[in-house]
């Protein structure tokens, strides 16, 4: 195609010329007596011309990240389309969203677990400090015990004392003299298993109050010391323990539990997102607001990874894109540039727009050619994605 900044530039220099020879020819100014005006060019704007054609701002050839038979085509050509909408759904569905719910499950008993170990290990914190308290507890009364054997009492708490030995000596015996004519009776027999509880209360009592006043009068034995000398290095020890215990446990789970609860979480979450990712490849959505222009595929076809499925626009915004402005004409063109617009089909209209991008690298094909993008002031009802144009673009001379 001969280029239309030469046929443009060669229409500027036959007028220029067709006007100079009219003037020439146009007889001597002292014969008719009237001022011949010279033809001037002040008004003339140099311009470069290519030819161009109509293309959406936004626009994309989707594919599948999937292969797989299409099972639902839920767009035609020419619908209007948003962001998100499902375009395409291929078969399959059913067994990644068993593996979706499956992924989901683990990772809501890899929470629960994780949940779970550090709640018990808040409680087990807490069970160590009770039993620290309990321990400190046991220390302290077989330290008193201890002392109540090597320590000589009061001798009034050494006389109450022995009051209630009288005291518990003279119950026993009583609950003895009831007893003895039903020791023979039956071991069922109801007055007999009374007697004898209220027996063996009274024997515990009474050796108790001798315990507590052989303690407070120095009359404990060799064994009783020894006695409470072992019971205090066992409180002390299980205090020891225990405090060791409530030390460990204060310091959160188990680090191997912890860190094994951790990573099963991690796990299940990454499971998770690559069941749904993979569910997610056998649909197609639309990226943007726009129009279906073509559809590449039909329904029940089978379809590979990345082969071309649908071809959307966002046809409301519309502009012209060059296709043969070569290397010396896009050297006088600047970003801002204003544009002349003529479209082929459309004879009657004139569009106005400006220069919004100039391509720092050369398109591929015949010749050394740049693209230039041209916004359109207003975009006319008839105008069509791929319509061809015709640009004036200005230049500075």
């Amino acid at each position: 195609m001969k280029s239309i900044a030469s046929r443009t530039k060669t229409l500027a220099l036959l007028l220029l010329t067709a006007s100079i020879l009219l003037s020439a020819c146009g007889g001597n100014p002292e014969d008719s007596g009237e001022p011949t005006e010279t033809p001037l060019l002040d008004d003339f704007t140099p311009i470069v011309s290519a030819t161009g054609k109509v293309v959406p701002a936004q626009y994309a050839t989707l594919s599948m990240e999937a292969g797989g038979v299409v099972v639902d085509l839920a767009v035609a050509e020419d619908d209007a389309v948003s962001a998100g909408q499902t375009l395409i759904v291929l078969g399959g569905q059913e067994q990644l969203e068993a593996a979706v719910s499956g992924a989901q499950l683990e990772l809501l008993a890899a929470q629960q677990a994780l949940d779970l170990l550090q709640q018990n290990a808040v409680l087990s914190a807490a069970q160590a400090q009770a039993d620290v308290a309990n321990a400190r507890r046991a220390v302290d009364d077989a330290e008193r015990a201890l002392v109540n054997v090597q320590v000589p009492a009061k001798q009034t708490d050494i006389d109450q004392a022995y009051a209630t030995v009288i005291l518990a000596q003279d119950r026993l015996d009583k609950a003895q003299d009831d007893f003895e004519p039903y020791a023979n009776k039956p071991e069922d027999n109801i007055i007999r298993a009374n007697l004898l509880s209220a027996l063996a209360q009274a024997q515990d009592v009474y050796d108790d109050a001798v315990r507590r006043w052989n303690n407070l009068s120095g009359t404990g034995t060799d064994i009783d010391l020894a006695q409470a000398q072992a019971n205090l290095a066992i409180a002390q020890a299980t205090l020891a323990r225990a405090e060791q215990e409530l030390a460990e446990r204060s310091a959160g789970p188990d680090p191997d539990d912890l860190a094994f609860a951790q990573a099963r979480l991690e796990n299940a979450e990454s499971q998770v997102n690559a069941a749904q990712a993979a569910l997610d490849r056998l649909s197609l959505e639309a990226p943007f607001d726009g129009t279906v222009s073509q559809l590449f595929v039909r329904e029940n076809e089978w379809v590979s990874p990345g082969q071309p499925i649908a071809l959307i626009g966002d046809l409301s915004t519309l502009q012209i894109e060059t296709t043969d402005l070569n290397e010396i004409d896009v050297a006088r063109i600047r970003i801002g540039s204003r544009v002349t617009i003529t479209i082929d089909a459309l004879p009657d209209l004139v569009l106005e727009g400006t220069v919004i991008r100039i391509a720092t690298k050369a398109s591929q094909g015949a010749g050394v050619n740049y693209t230039v993008i041209i916004a359109l002031d207003s975009v006319p009802e008839h105008l069509l994605w791929d319509m061809t144009a015709f640009v004036d673009i200005e230049v500075d001379e």
